[in-house]
């Protein structure tokens, strides 16, 4: 399959629910990728992009956290459990694929939170992104605002 921007919307839409589940649930991470399957269309979803981000997340949690709780208000604990999913998600990418620029990984987190999460959650997610993007990404963040 080639990979479309579309299917990498659907991983990243499909990987957020399966992070929002082992959050939720605690559940194996093998066991929530086999439901995911099992239930959803994944035929033109970017299976590898979402394994990526998935298992990435997990596997690197408290790296990825580290990178984003400097620009937070309160505990991690008490972000409401789809901002938090986002939050590591994106920062996950934003950390190891350097292959997607920043600004993709900061709108596709906000459509997200504008779909899935609470009322001005996207708004909050912006802020924190823009700011973990800064420190992750300074080069290309420097080169783009002097673009």
């Amino acid at each position: 399959m080639t990979v479309t921007a579309s299917a990498r919307r659907k991983a990243r839409h499909f990987a957020m629910q399966a992070l929002y589940q082992w959050q939720m649930a605690g559940a194996s991470l093998n066991s929530i990728e086999a439901e995911f399957r099992a239930d959803n269309d994944m035929s033109k979803t970017d299976v590898e992009y979402f394994r990526d981000l998935f298992y990435g997340v997990a596997k690197n949690l408290d790296e990825v956290e580290g990178a984003f709780t400097p620009h937070l208000d309160r505990n991690v604990d008490d972000l409401d459990p789809v901002s938090r999913a986002l939050l590591r998600m994106s920062t996950y990418e934003l950390k190891n694929r350097i292959d997607v620029p920043y600004k993709v990984v900061i709108n596709e987190a906000v459509a997200l939170a504008k779909k899935f999460g609470p009322t001005d959650a996207f708004k909050f997610i912006n802020g924190i992104l823009d700011k973990t993007a800064a420190d992750l990404r300074a080069a290309e963040v420097a080169a783009d605002k002097n673009s």
